[in-house]
């Protein structure tokens, strides 16, 4: 089992020192589902939910998210992402919405958190969207999915 790496010797936390670390590129793949009701799924699918379409704010949303991550995580670091992207997959019969946000960048660290942040933001940003319809909207699944890149190997769940 690995050690935690956000740790100093004496318990402090700490951010990771990369300082001798290669760059390589690196790329990762995180998602998450949005469970809603009928009456959600189908406004969303409609096109008539009144902030606009739903699909279009929480990609960008999304995007935006993975830029922010260093500001929202305190111990991740600044990374100049050189990809994010966000798509979705509905499923009409279990109204449903899954978005997979991936992250790119060249760096010495990865972007797991990127990813992961990005996805979340997505799926906060449906639920913004369509919580003055109904708000027992569930944001359940968040993971990631796969990685590459790095001194630690690829990673696929």
């Amino acid at each position: 089992m690995s050690e935690f790496t956000h740790f100093d010797e004496k318990g402090n936390a700490c951010m990771v020192d990369v300082s001798d670390k290669d760059v390589t590129r690196r790329r990762a793949t995180a998602q998450g589902t949005i469970k809603v009701s009928r009456e959600v799924m189908d406004a969303v699918l409609g096109r008539k939910i009144k902030k606009g379409d739903v699909f279009t704010v929480a990609q960008v949303a999304g995007i935006a998210g993975t830029k922010r991550t260093s500001d929202l995580i305190p111990m991740c670091h600044p990374l100049s992402l050189t990809n994010a992207k966000v798509s979705f997959r509905t499923d009409e019969e279990a109204c449903s919405i899954t978005a997979v946000c991936t992250a790119v960048t060249d760096g010495k660290t990865g972007v797991e958190m990127e990813a992961l942040t990005g996805v979340s933001v997505t799926l906060l940003t449906i639920y913004d969207m369509c919580k003055a319809i109904d708000k027992r909207m569930e944001i359940k699944d968040i993971r990631l999915v796969e990685k590459t890149g790095g001194k630690s190997g690829d990673f696929k769940f």
